[in-house]
């Protein structure tokens, strides 16, 4: 009974001294993270990871280079008409609103200048073709893949007419149509 008071007197201390180095290992953990952190704090607030900061006039410049070089070499160009608010109805006759955006693609390089001096004209002709629909039927995959043709045929007629003088411009130029905003409400 003896031995086993010594063993247990041994063992006590040994114990206390295990967990005050398992205290300072974690408190050094602790210090290490912190250190680590404060030196990429330090690091990202003085700018070191970026690059040299570019004005957004320089930003703008480089995106409209790399769009005109992706269009060019592609030989697809594009246009946009954004933001229209339409007044819809539904098979019961009630009324709803329609925010409408679209882009088109075409081969012709002037097809942004072509729409937007047409732009009342192309408006007019979503106009109608929408109103020609239900909020039902627009909002099926067939009725809007049925809506982007003849959207794109009627905007290929007033492209056409409008560049009617101009032979070197290739008719039915447009050739798709991308839908960026289609709400119904």
């Amino acid at each position: 009974m003896a031995d086993e008071e010594e063993v247990k007197k041994e063992e006590v201390p040994a114990k206390k001294g295990g967990n005050m180095l398992m205290i300072v290992l974690i408190v050094l953990i602790v210090l290490l993270i912190g250190a680590v952190g404060a030196i990429g704090y330090f690091i990202y607030s003085k700018g070191m990871l970026e690059d040299k900061p570019q004005s957004a006039e320089e930003i703008k410049k480089e995106q409209m280079e790399a769009e005109a070089k992706a269009q060019e070499s592609a030989g697809s160009f594009s246009a946009k008409i954004e933001n229209l608010v339409l007044n819809i109805t539904n098979a019961k006759g009630r009324e709803k609103l329609m925010k409408l955006s679209f882009s088109i693609k075409s081969s012709e390089p002037t097809i942004e200048a072509i729409m937007e001096a047409n732009n009342a004209e192309i408006v007019d002709a979503v106009i109608a073709q929408i109103s020609a629909r239900t909020s039902e039927e627009l909002l099926t995959v067939g009725g809007k893949a049925l809506l982007k043709e003849e959207m794109i045929d009627e905007i290929n007629s007033i492209v056409n007419e409008a560049t009617s003088s101009n032979e070197e411009i290739e008719r039915n130029n447009v050739k798709k149509l991308f839908f960026t905003t289609f709400v119904i409400k």
